[in-house]
Parts: structure tokens; C-alpha cells; sequence
């Protein structure tokens, strides 16, 4: 059995998304993805309400 949520979908590379609201989607890295980057250094993020196209890198995260 696994305990992965149902309500997020996964990309093979260990990002989720979670649609919130209508156009409104959160994201975020597993926690293998996690343990495997070790202390983060830097992270950039769009600014609050950027509207994302599919498939559109939308963070920088460096360990």
C-alpha cells in the first residue's frame, strides 16, 4: 500500500502539483527529492499570481 496523496500528481523527476483552485496550482519536491538535495542555498521562485504555461520551468532550486 502507499502513502503517496492521491490529490497530487508527480513528475518522474520527484516534483508534485496540487490543483488548489480554478488556474491555481502549488508545487513542490518530494521528500527523496529532499534528502537527496541535502541544505538548500538558493531558491528562486515567479512572483505571486505569474501565470505559468505547461511544461514552463518555474523555480531554480540549488543545494
Amino acid at each position: 500500500m502507499s502513502d503517496l496523496p492521491e490529490n497530487l500528481k508527480y513528475a518522474m523527476s520527484h516534483e508534485w502539483a496540487q490543483l488548489e483552485d480554478d488556474n491555481v496550482v502549488r508545487v513542490g519536491i518530494t521528500d527523496f527529492a529532499q534528502e537527496q538535495l541535502g541544505d538548500l542555498v538558493y531558491i528562486e521562485l515567479p512572483e505571486l499570481g505569474r501565470k505559468i504555461k505547461v511544461q514552463e520551468q518555474c523555480a531554480v532550486v540549488e543545494s
